[in-house]
């Protein structure tokens, strides 16, 4: 591998700034100063350092985040921060996306990475990926909900797949309920429109899980981590390279 592409991947800086570094000499390979972005390197035996801080080649990185309300699940906006300006910016160098969306005012679980491949899988309808919400609800969600969230909900452009309804709580006296929502699907304000359907309004949406990642009862909002062994090795059921 090229040590600028190794530089790169590491979240050193840009192409441009790492050669900006090279030239400082601040980049040695097993200990000896290496100043050429084309010098090949093996990432798996040579030892990388810059400034003296020894570096771990990394293909692919993940990154748990618990989204806040008023971000937006993009890499790029000219109005509204995006997930990516919650990150430092070493993370932020990975060219990590997030996979799939959440809206604008709803809060929760959200994966960033740079594996596409994986991402692709994660959000392929052929999957059948499970996404699990917690809402509140303007509205007393009953059985006849239940069973029609089950059935398929029918929306004006298209017939929502299956889903679970789960009354977890009701208030009867300020008209509201708290549900627990599964879907296997991730259309455009699908859990909201769903919930309109049925003539009720969600009044604050939190994503729990997507797939066998679940939200991180510690991580605090606007916080993120990388995943744990645990997590990623729960992730090769989908058959990529992690």
């Amino acid at each position: 591998m090229r040590l600028d592409k190794f530089l790169v991947d590491c979240g050193v800086g840009s192409r441009t700034e790492v050669k900006k570094i090279l030239k400082s000499k601040q980049v040695t390979v097993n200990g000896q100063v290496e100043t050429s972005p084309k010098a090949q390197i093996d990432e798996q035996a040579d030892q990388i350092a810059v400034a003296g801080q020894g570096l771990t080649h990394e293909k692919y990185v993940y990154y748990l985040l618990n989204k806040p309300k008023g971000v937006i699940s993009a890499t790029d906006d000219d109005k509204h921060r995006t997930v990516l300006d919650l990150l430092d910016d070493t993370d932020r160098r990975k060219e990590v996306f997030p996979v799939g969306r959440l809206d604008i005012d709803t809060h929760g679980l959200l994966l960033l990475t740079n594996n596409g491949p994986l991402a692709h899988v994660m959000l392929s309808p052929k999957k059948h990926v499970d996404k699990i919400y917690q809402a509140q609800v303007d509205g007393i969600m009953d059985e006849a909900d239940r069973l029609a969230f089950e059935n398929g909900i029918e929306l004006k452009d298209f017939a929502c797949q299956p889903a679970k309804l789960e009354i977890l709580a009701l208030d009867e006296e300020k008209n509201q309920s708290t549900v627990r929502i599964t879907i296997r699907e991730g259309k455009f304000h699908q859990v909201k429109r769903m919930v309109q359907a049925r003539g009720k309004t969600v009044t604050d949406l939190q994503r729990l899980s997507m797939g066998p990642l679940r939200l991180d009862s510690q991580l605090a909002l606007g916080d993120y981590r990388r995943l744990t062994v645990e997590e990623l090795t729960s992730l090769e059921g989908f058959g990529v390279e992690l």
